[in-house]
């Protein structure tokens, strides 16, 4: 059974979740995406979308240069094609 992927890095501010993953390619490149969720409960269950509402956007922004932040903060290019050899 294949191993599921853990996250590079997860940012949370309240119900708002930013997780950033790590990609590479067979060059040994390395880059990095970042996906944006709210949590919320239904019924007993948590469950997360990428719908926002008004009030989220400020945290969601927040979120955002959050997880930006902690990429620049990496020792790695923001984009593969910009490798310096």
């Amino acid at each position: 059974m294949a191993q599921k992927q853990k996250p590079a890095h997860e940012i949370r501010l309240g119900r708002i979740r930013a997780t950033i993953w790590a990609n590479q390619n067979g060059g040994q490149d390395v880059w990095f995406n970042v996906s944006l969720t709210r949590l919320y409960k239904d019924g007993e269950q948590w469950k997360d979308t990428t719908a926002f509402r008004r009030d989220d956007l400020p945290i969601v922004a927040k979120a955002a240069d959050m997880a930006y932040a902690w990429i620049w903060g990496q020792d790695v290019p923001a984009d593969p094609d910009e490798a310096v050899e």
